[in-house]
């Protein structure tokens, strides 16, 4: 039975104004936009009465995303950047994210504006009032194309029947978690990660906040249908064990087809061909469930190794960084 970490419970106490929000955002060629989604952050989040962090993690970008983020972070002393030595993922970007934040409050959201910063507010909202984690929940997804929207339909509530414990549909990594959450999610110590699994996992009170997905502000999606579909197998192998569970159905079934050929073969007098069915099933099962085992046995090793999820190549502020020209700094202020 599924435990239901989204299920109503009574409200906690409602938290005390003021603290730190800290705001994760991962970064892979976004030199485009990365400019815009740092002023409707600052814009978004002035009068939410807490103080701001912005944590923005390059990864490992192509283009010259990490210099515009250098100006940023020169001009903003809230900016922090994490510079990873190459492109680890979105996955490991969230998650150095998560481990730099200092933030009483969190928010993962993505850099391409797809996900309207001007939601936060409603999100600390929900915070304040003893939600520990306020995840977006997608209404309607402008700009999509109809496979994709599909498709992810499919994904989700597969991922979602897989899982044991209770995922909500229809949501991806922009959500608000608290600090336990955050906490409780930075002590795991697996290192292929996949967080939308991991933040329900941990339990906690969680509610939805509706909003429109909107099309992206600029550039263009990192994600091809190959690396979307790694990322499907990976959400599912991290976080379930219904493949290794599916195989043992599949042999059960396999038996019984192979008894009823057998049986229907003897009949029909073509022994021959009953035994040619069987033996061509039996194998295409074996070869199935020697590939899925052996992926969790490679997954189990990779863990074993205890890499880090990435290399970090610097960490910068705005004191790690010289001097803006006076004019320059004026005309950002005007």
């Amino acid at each position: 039975m599924k435990t239901s970490p989204m299920t109503a419970v009574p409200r906690t106490r409602s938290r005390p104004s003021g603290g730190l929000l800290s705001i994760v955002i991962p970064c892979h060629d976004e030199e485009a936009v990365i400019e815009a989604t740092h002023r409707r952050l600052a814009a978004a989040l002035a009068g939410c009465g807490m103080d701001l962090e912005m944590i923005f993690i390059d990864d490992g970008s192509r283009d010259a995303t990490l210099a515009v983020l250098e100006r940023i972070a020169a001009a903003d002393p809230r900016v922090v950047v994490i510079e990873f030595s190459r492109n680890f993922g979105q996955q490991a970007a969230m998650s150095a994210g998560l481990a730099r934040a200092c933030g009483d409050a969190v928010v993962m959201i993505d850099a391409d504006l797809q996900d309207p910063p001007e939601v936060i507010p409603e999100m600390v909202h929900r915070w304040r009032t003893g939600v520990d984690v306020a995840y977006g929940r997608r209404r309607s997804r402008e700009g999509e194309t109809r496979f994709k929207l599909v498709t992810a339909s499919l994904f989700h509530r597969l991922f979602a029947a897989l899982v044991p414990h209770e995922i909500p549909v229809d949501t991806g990594d922009f959500k608000l978690l608290d600090r336990a959450v955050v906490d409780a999610v930075c002590s795991l110590p697996e290192k292929r990660r996949y967080l939308r699994g991991l933040v329900a996992w941990a339990g906690f009170r969680h509610e939805p906040v509706w909003y429109d997905r909107q099309a992206r502000a600029a550039g263009t999606t990192k994600y091809s249908i190959r690396r979307l579909l790694k990322l499907a197998g990976d959400a599912v192998v991290i976080c379930s064990d219904a493949p290794l569970k599916a195989v043992w159905g599949v042999s059960a079934m396999l038996a019984g087809l192979g008894l009823v050929a057998t049986v229907a073969a003897i009949v029909s007098g073509s022994l021959l061909a009953g035994v040619t069915a069987v033996v061509t099933l039996t194998a295409a099962v074996q070869m199935a469930a020697v590939a899925v085992v052996g992926e969790y046995a490679a997954r189990a090793y990779r863990e074993a190794q205890g890499r880090p999820t990435a290399v970090t190549r610097r960490v910068f502020t705005q004191a790690d960084l010289p001097a803006l020209p006076a004019d320059h700094t004026q005309s950002r202020a005007a």
